[in-house]
């Protein structure tokens, strides 16, 4: 269970970074460099704790990667107004739909 809570925070702590990154608009608002910072390094903490815990690799990064990019396309919607179309919908689910396929594949040989 733990590794799950590590994997959700790495997510939220990816998201942060990155909209905290959209939200500096280059450097013209720097503060937001701390959000960058307290984000991914702590995303890439989480995710090694994920993987000490042991989760494979390409289940952990695979989530964490689909996930992150659905949450960061809508927080793009939401906070700065990106344009969310039905064909980027379409491709989050084909990223979320291959990730559930190695998280598939991988329970299976571990079999």
């Amino acid at each position: 269970m733990t590794r799950w809570v590590y994997l959700g925070v790495a997510i939220g702590l990816e998201v942060l970074g990155t909209l905290s990154l959209r939200a500096m608009d280059g450097f013209a608002h720097p503060w937001w460099l701390l959000g960058v910072v307290v984000g991914y390094a702590g995303a890439f903490a989480c995710v090694a704790q994920v993987l000490r815990a042991g989760m494979p690799v390409g289940v952990a990064y695979g989530i964490w990667a689909a996930v992150g990019v659905a949450l960061t396309a809508v927080g793009g919607a939401v906070l700065f107004g990106d344009r969310l179309s039905w064909l980027i919908g379409a491709g989050i689910a084909l990223v979320i739909g291959g990730v559930l396929a190695v998280e598939l594949g991988a329970r299976r040989s571990v079999r």
